[in-house]
């Protein structure tokens, strides 16, 4: 392995592992926050995809279907929440699992009955559609490194949001003891409705802008799902910080596991995941 092509497949780790922030790091916030098991998060992930896929082909600009999809994503989000979640969240989380895992198999029989099941591809917008050289040879997608940006402000504006605003404080407070932050007059309900919005915009952000690179298909949130569990137990649970760092962690492990030994290439996530269980068993920043 060459320094080139390390450094190739180093970005290309790098930029899985900031699209597995974004959705992950909606998870952790559900999860960690709000104490909801949410199996159908990854579904979330594959509607951006497909909404982002449809609004592309109405208005043939993937920027433009980038800027809806958000709000549709959030919607739907807050819709789940108000009509379904809210009512569990004093519930054991066996009920959580149930009334979840079976969103997951509305959302996909949905998917099939507006979009059909076959695979569609995105096209990239033709300012992007280009590489960037490094060498004679060797040359690197500049959509992936837009992706990498966007992936590293959203991280960036989401830390500031959650550390330094008056929302953000409310939700860690909400976190901590939701009667009495209710009790000095904030609405708790409404709070946690606009964090499982924001949760569920951020997944569908994720597969809105990684529709290009990875096609758009049935199931395709199902897998990412896994992955993030991995990123939150890794991170710790409710740790925006430790959700970024696991992120990479298992963006460069998928990585150069896919390169170096395909065959095990799934093993080397869960081996991460071990080796830093041992290290600090409730995760890094727990």
């Amino acid at each position: 392995m060459d320094v080139w092509f390390f450094l190739i497949q180093a970005l290309n780790g790098v930029q899985y592992g900031l699209l597995l922030f974004l959705v992950a790091s909606g998870l952790t916030l559900i999860f960690g926050i709000m104490g909801i098991i949410n199996l159908a998060h990854g579904s979330f992930y594959m509607l951006g995809a497909y909404t982002a896929y449809w609004l592309a082909a109405k208005t043939g600009s993937l920027l433009a279907a980038l800027v809806l999809s958000l709000p549709i994503a959030a919607l739907v989000g807050y819709g789940i929440e108000t009509l379904l979640v809210r009512a569990l969240y004093k519930r054991d989380h066996l009920d959580q699992v149930l009334l979840t895992y079976g969103l997951i198999l509305v959302f996909n029989e949905a998917q099939k009955l507006i979009w059909g099941s076959d695979v569609h591809a995105v096209s990239m917008p033709a300012a992007l559609n280009w590489s960037f050289p490094l060498t004679d040879n060797l040359s690197y997608p500049v959509y992936r490194l837009v992706i990498s940006a966007v992936c590293a402000v959203v991280a960036l504006g989401m830390w500031w949001v959650i550390a330094k605003t008056r929302f953000g404080m409310w939700v860690r407070a909400g976190a901590s003891n939701r009667e009495m932050v209710q009790a000095l007059g904030i609405n708790v309900k409404l709070l946690f409705g606009l964090v499982f919005a924001m949760g569920a915009a951020l997944a569908g952000l994720a597969g809105a802008i990684a529709s290009p690179v990875s096609s758009v298909y049935p199931g395709m949130g199902d897998s990412v799902l896994i992955l993030c569990f991995v990123v939150v137990v890794i991170g710790g649970v409710g740790s925006v910080k430790g959700a970024f760092l696991g992120a990479i962690l298992i963006g460069l492990a998928d990585t150069f596991g896919r390169v170096l030994v395909p065959d095990f290439a799934s093993f080397s996530v869960y081996a991460v995941m071990a080796a830093v269980l041992l290290w600090k068993p409730k995760g890094l920043f727990a």
